[in-house]
Formats: C-alpha cells, sequence, structure tokens
C-alpha cells in the first residue's frame, strides 16, 4: 500500500468512513520525502521511538525500518483499524489507544511515559519522541515533554513553520520569545526543514517545519531557583513593546527599585528589553532579582 499516494489514503480512508475530526487537529502527513526525513533524524536501529499520533501510520511505518522498537499512541480509537491495515507488515510497533473521550489537550500529559519508556523500551541504547503534533498544541506538549526530564536523546516534530522560527529562534534576538527560552533551556533547538500545505491530507491553512530538539545533559544555565527563573522569563516577554522595567514589574509585582539594582549590577540601562537578552544575562537578572527577594 503506497501511503504517499492521497487517492490511496482518500480510499482507505472511506473505506473506513474515516472522517476528520478538528478538534484533535487532525491533518494526516503523506509526502513520500518527508516521512523517511523525519524518521533518519530523530532515529537509528538502536533507537526506542514514542510516536505521538501516527494517525495512519505513514511515518510509523518510516520509523520501524530505522528504529529498534516503535510505540505510537492514538488519541482517536477510530483509526483501530485503518493502523491494523497500514502497520501489517511492521513486527516492531506497538499502538497504544487512549480511553474513550480521550482529549489531547488535557489528556495527552497525563500519560505516564517514564514507565512507558522503562517497560517498552529497557534494551535500547536511547529513546527519542517523534511527532506531526496538532498545531494548537504544540508548545504545551513540548514543554510538558521536557520538564518531565525524561531519559530522551531528542523530540523531532512537525509543527506550524512560524512555531519553528520562534522555537529556534537565537535567544537574545527579536525572533525568540519565552517559549525559546524555556526550550533552549533544556535542548539545542534546530529547524530542518520545510514542508508544504501539499503534503498533507487535508492540507492545512500554514506551512509547516519539522524541528529537532536534541536534548541536554545539563541546562543550559543553573539559576538559583528554577521555577523563579521561569516565572521572571515569562515576564519578560509579557509586554514585547514594553521595557523589561516596565513589564516584570508589572506581571510579577515587584518593586522597580529592585529591577534598577538588579540592571545597574547586570550593567544594563533601564530601557534594556527582555527580547535582546540572552540566557546567561536573563539568568543573572533572575537571581538578583530573587536574592533580593529572599531578603
Amino acid at each position: 500500500m503506497n501511503l504517499a499516494d492521497i487517492s490511496t489514503v482518500k480510499k482507505l480512508l472511506q473505506r473506513e468512513d474515516f472522517s476528520f475530526k478538528k478538534s484533535l487537529g487532525q491533518n494526516f502527513l503523506v509526502d513520500a520525502s518527508v516521512c523517511p526525513a523525519m524518521a533518519a533524524a530523530a532515529a537509528d536501529k538502536n533507537t526506542g521511538v514514542i510516536e505521538i499520533g501516527p494517525g495512519i501510520g505513514v511515518l510509523t511505518v518510516q520509523l520501524c525500518e530505522i528504529a529498534k522498537r516503535v510505540v505510537a499512541i492514538e488519541l482517536d480509537e477510530r483509526l483501530k483499524n485503518i493502523l491494523a491495515v497500514t502497520l501489517a507488515d511492521c513486527g516492531n510497533v506497538e499502538v497504544v489507544f487512549a480511553e474513550a473521550n480521550f482529549s489531547f489537550i488535557s489528556d495527552a500529559m497525563k500519560i505516564d511515559l517514564a514507565a512507558l519508556i522503562k517497560e517498552k523500551f529497557a534494551d535500547c541504547k536511547k529513546v527519542c519522541v517523534c511527532a506531526n503534533l496538532p498545531y494548537y498544541i504544540t508548545s504545551p506538549v513540548i514543554m510538558h515533554l521536557l520538564e518531565s526530564r525524561l531519559p530522551l536523546d531528542n523530540i523531532t516534530v512537525m509543527v506550524q513553520d512560524e512555531a519553528a522560527d520562534r522555537i529556534c529562534a537565537t535567544v537574545g534576538r527579536r525572533e525568540a520569545g519565552a517559549v525559546t527560552a524555556a526550550v533552549d533551556y533544556f535542548a539545542q533547538a534546530q529547524k530542518l526543514f520545510t514542508v508544504g500545505a501539499e503534503g498533507f491530507v487535508p492540507p492545512p491553512k500554514v506551512k509547516s517545519a519539522v524541528i529537532k530538539l536534541r536534548i541536554r545533559k545539563t541546562p543550559k544555565v543553573t539559576p538559583l531557583n528554577e521555577e523563579f527563573f521561569f516565572k521572571f522569563v515569562r515576564a519578560c516577554f509579557a509586554q514585547r513593546r514594553k521595557t523589561l522595567l516596565n513589564t516584570v514589574s508589572n506581571t510579577l509585582h515587584i518593586e522597580k527599585s529592585v529591577l534598577r539594582k538588579a540592571l545597574a549590577e547586570a550593567s544594563l540601562p533601564e530601557n534594556t528589553r527582555g527580547e535582546t537578552l540572552d540566557m546567561q544575562t536573563l539568568c543573572r537578572l533572575a537571581d538578583s532579582v530573587y536574592r533580593e527577594k529572599q531578603g
């Protein structure tokens, strides 16, 4: 079965009377060149792969050809019969279906991935996550995976092109945002390639891109208090047109005198904006403010 042929895919879906659900962000990847490249970027013969949302299994097949083992987590039980057909020749894959009425945005992150990794990939030298994520939950899922501190080598995912540019931007440049800094804390982000809308069924209204997050063994910076560091970073980007002095003061309700002192210690002017600061400077400022708050 040629899963890269749109007419074949449509016939398969029609045979099972399958209709797309907007609530699940279903745009099935069918591009013949993208899936092999995506699989090769994520895994090798020693890798265990967690695939989130296999759809009809186009990427899954390619992952099975490269990886040692694949566990695909699917949220839509209506795809059970379809995947049984498309993955029939794949002996190293297990599809785990979610419970009925499973909501991706509220429940997908409740899966105990640490336990899954321990149970399914004990004989794999490394583990990665590979997925064509629904675009409306890209950042929450990525951040959940990173913050969970799972024993992952990388996270290789398809996202909206605009999100890819933001996630993979250099912290300290205008394109960067709070999510850029948060991702950079845990991983080295790289935009691999873009994918046109014609590579999906149904075609989305935006261009897509594949990104790879190589998980760092230790965070890029070491703040005094990690929770406060992330609050501080989010505050720095909360009102991008305002100075760091104003936006952090307004968002975290911190006296401006404390922020002025932190800026002075870092030899930064009072009109500094958060988007101009690199990770090391953000960490120094956060630590300075945290110390003042602790008395």
